[in-house]
């Protein structure tokens, strides 16, 4: 008999047709699952129903109670402004009460997860209570035969993100200080400001890296250099040539970061493989993801590859099981199925047409992007379109915080997702004053 739903339910679509997830269809005949995914499902039930502690109060403070706590930590920290994630669906359901929203702001895969992977996760729902291998064995064996590195060379993370903060809290102090690009992704300076490092922000050129200006940027405080690859929010990328010669000036003393989470996404040629430099230059890091064109953002995996005495370094301070054993096995899968990267980077390629040429006719310019998302401009506050849209039922991400006031980054969906964007900023566009 087949279980119903581990982790999802039959629904609709994207498309709006009644579909199955994967792991639904997988059958299952051992006793075991069949009682864990009811007793899964009935949690679930509890939680959503708010029966799981009926006797349960919510502790309030009472106005006397007062502590200025933000005066007991460091100013750094007192006036770190959180990162702001993509608005989640059900956020948006609860404050205007609509359904059937599409949502084309966090760079997701639109397909999620391939049905290997999900094959995987199934597998996993048995041992959960067992903690995960905290060195991710499996996952870096996999990882080094794709890669053609050694283990020793892999650092696993809970996400990229999570990589990229232990490179900041690692090589850098309050004394040092850390370059990035303007208009570059927001995690940059938040590591930066979060240790007490003093961020450089180099002004963009032509809306991503200027890698001469970084190179002079760089003095004898310098620690840390991140660089994206394709460049998020903008899609910019950096040809080979161009980043082998700012790799050649930078001191060995200086980490370079170069973030690749969009690298599937790209077609260009003269793209670069780094992986394949790390002999020639030690000081380089490579930090990749399965958030995106893998389609596991909602398992947090990520990882960078190094020098092994950077690797090591890294390794000291990452937290245990920052990788759980979903994602571990998730990764694993993901990483050997070829094919259903393929198809996203095929859907991707046709949902960039459709936007680009849309764009044309509304007459709006647009940042030529290599990877899952395309920046506009709606010329006017970026803001007021992105309220708009979301009482249409569409969620897109405003980048004011990245020094873009006027723009809109919109993630590449499937082409229904696509085309309600596009009519819902037809119409948003139509209501300005």
């Amino acid at each position: 008999m087949a279980i119903q739903a581990i982790f999802a339910t039959p629904g609709l679509s994207r498309r709006g047709e009644e579909t199955i997830s994967p792991i639904i269809l997988l059958r299952q005949h051992e006793k075991q699952w069949i009682i864990a995914t009811l007793y899964i499902r009935q949690i679930v039930y509890r939680l959503h129903n708010h029966t799981c502690f009926p006797h349960q109060t919510t502790i309030r403070f009472s106005p006397p109670m007062s502590c200025d706590f933000i005066s007991l930590v460091s100013g750094n920290i007192a006036s770190l402004k959180p990162y702001r994630p993509g608005k989640p669906i059900e956020e948006l359901e609860r404050e205007l009460g609509i359904s059937n929203i599409v949502k084309l702001a966090s760079n997701e895969n639109p397909l999620g997860p391939g049905l290997q992977a999900c094959e995987a996760i199934a597998r996993c729902i048995q041992d959960l209570g067992r903690y995960p291998d905290g060195n991710g064995f499996v996952l870096k064996q996999a990882l080094a035969a794709h890669l053609s590195v050694a283990s020793e060379m892999i650092t696993l993370g809970n996400g990229s993100n999570d990589v990229l903060e232990l490179v900041a809290r690692v090589f850098a102090t309050a004394e040092h200080e850390i370059v990035f690009s303007e208009h570059a992704f927001a995690v940059y300076p938040l590591v930066t400001q979060a240790i007490g490092a003093r961020g450089i922000e180099v002004p963009a050129a032509r809306w991503g890296h200027d890698l001469p200006a970084m190179l002079q940027a760089i003095g004898e405080h310098t620690r840390v250099v991140f660089i994206a690859n394709p460049n998020n929010p903008t899609g910019t990328r950096i040809d080979a040539e161009t980043l082998d010669s700012f790799l050649q000036g930078v001191p060995n003393t200086v980490l370079v970061v170069v973030d690749e989470a969009y690298r599937e996404y790209v077609e260009e040629s003269d793209y670069p493989d780094c992986v394949q430099w790390l002999s020639r230059y030690p000081n380089l890091i490579v930090t990749r993801t399965f958030s995106k064109a893998h389609g596991l953002a909602g398992l947090r995996i990520g990882y960078s590859i190094s020098h092994p005495d950077i690797a090591d370094l890294l390794n000291r301070v990452r937290q245990p099981f920052n990788a759980n054993s979903v994602a571990l096995a998730a990764a694993v899968a993901a990483l050997a199925d070829t094919a259903h990267v393929e198809r996203t980077k095929r859907i991707n390629d046709t949902g960039r047409e459709q936007m680009t040429v849309a764009f044309h006719r509304l007459g709006l310019e647009y940042i030529p992007s290599a990877a899952n998302f395309i920046t506009v401009d709606v010329e006017g506050p970026g803001q007021a379109i992105y309220d708009r849209l979301l009482h249409k039922g569409v969620i897109v991400r405003p980048v004011g915080d990245y020094g873009l006031p006027n723009h809109l980054r919109i993630s590449i969906g499937l082409e229904q997702e696509n085309a309600r964007f596009i009519q819902a900023l037809e119409d948003s566009l139509g209501c300005r004053e």
